[in-house]
């Protein structure tokens, strides 16, 4: 059976007019149905052939190639919920903080169309921002005549100030948010070069200088919150979100509801992390949340981030210890027990095995016993 052959459907602004490109391996009989329709012309930047967007050219299009070539609608129809599954998000908050702008149309349609794709708050603070400053930049110009050597000159700026390469990464997804998102035009700045992503190894704590933290702790609830984080690889929020509920004693797993991604997930309970727990739970009587601040309020980060730095330097350790190395830790740790990669990639919740992957690069497993040729060298004959 021979496969119909491909049109791959893009939205293009040639001078300031929305258009739909047409992208396709040119057949004879492919070419001659495009002559059919409305006026098409052919772009020499975009390398495609384009007639005007609207309903009467897209549906000449299907008509036109029906049964014929299949229509790829893939980056044309870009309006669903990127997070279908997300609860509904108020961003009010982020409307109040910018205040001062928000009469700017582009911004409003702007923290709009966050709102209802249900962003968390927290990327739409972070894209809001930078895109209230990439406005500010190009000051009195209309973002629809800023071309890619604008875009280049202006992420050029920010890689002069300094700034990380995933700030300028982010930097970059702001600004494609508007054009392709609140615009609607996938191809307007396909061509800009990304930086490459800096590829740091995370820092681990050794099992030792695990079990020197948690000695280190005296205070109950802080000792329940250390445990938690490291005995089932939770990240900073999740511990936060953590319910009581959400805690399976009978099946020795936790629930983590809606983490990165708004997925759910099942982690492993420590049996010794069980018994702190129990016993937290008998002194704090918690309601609602497993670790609450006053009044029955969820537990600050600012407060974790406390508790973590107190038993560093209590524990004389050295290193820079986040929520993040703990579970660093506990990954890294799980495969020096010949734990499966597979298995780990499901405890944390990654997507791409590949993420794992990056805790073959820290653990011992794979080079306790590799020999240096240094230490060869000087062995007995």
């Amino acid at each position: 059976m021979n496969k119909l052959p491909v049109i791959t459907l893009r939205h293009l602004l040639i001078e300031n007019v929305k258009c739909i490109g047409m992208q396709f391996f040119p057949t004879r009989n492919i070419l001659a149905l495009i002559k059919t329709l409305e006026n098409p012309q052919w772009n020499d930047l975009h390398s495609m052939v384009y007639v005007s967007n609207n309903e009467k050219s897209l549906e000449a299009i299907f008509e036109t190639f029906r049964g014929i070539a299949w229509i790829n609608c893939r980056y044309f129809f870009k309006n669903k919920p990127i997070h279908r599954d997300a609860l509904p998000v108020n961003l009010q908050p982020v409307r109040q903080a910018n205040i001062q702008h928000i009469n700017n149309n582009s911004l409003r349609a702007y923290i709009d169309l966050l709102e209802l794709k249900r962003y968390s708050l927290n990327t739409a603070k972070s894209y809001v921002s930078l895109f209230t400053a990439f406005i500010h930049y190009f000051k009195g110009q209309d973002l629809l005549s800023i071309n890619e050597n604008d875009i280049r000159q202006y992420l050029l700026t920010i890689v002069k100030s300094g700034k990380s390469i995933s700030h300028q990464n982010q930097v970059i997804n702001a600004i494609k948010f508007y054009y392709e998102q609140v615009l609607d035009m996938p191809q307007r700045f396909y061509e800009i070069e990304r930086p490459n992503k800096e590829v740091k190894l995370p820092v681990v704590l050794s099992t030792e200088e695990m079990q020197h933290l948690l000695e280190s702790i005296t205070n109950l609830k802080h000792k329940a919150i250390v445990t938690l984080l490291y005995s089932s690889g939770l990240r900073r929020q999740e511990l936060l979100d953590l319910k009581i509920s959400d805690i399976h004693s009978d099946r020795m797993q936790i629930h983590v509801r809606a983490a990165k991604g708004k997925k759910d997930r099942y982690t492993v309970l420590s049996k010794m992390a069980l018994l702190i727990l129990r016993e937290y739970y008998i002194a704090f009587k918690p309601t609602n949340w497993v670790f609450e601040g006053p009044e029955q309020t969820p537990y600050s980060a600012s407060s974790l981030k406390n508790i973590l730095n107190a038993a560093t330097r209590k524990a004389g350790i050295r290193k820079r210890i986040t929520p993040h190395t703990l579970r660093h830790s506990f990954a890294t740790h799980l495969l020096e027990n010949n734990v499966d990669l597979r298995y780990i990639q499901s405890l944390l919740g990654h997507n791409s095995s590949k993420t794992t992957e990056m805790y073959t690069h820290i653990s011992t497993r794979f080079t306790r016993n590799i020999q240096s040729p240094l230490d060869a060298l000087y062995e007995p004959r």
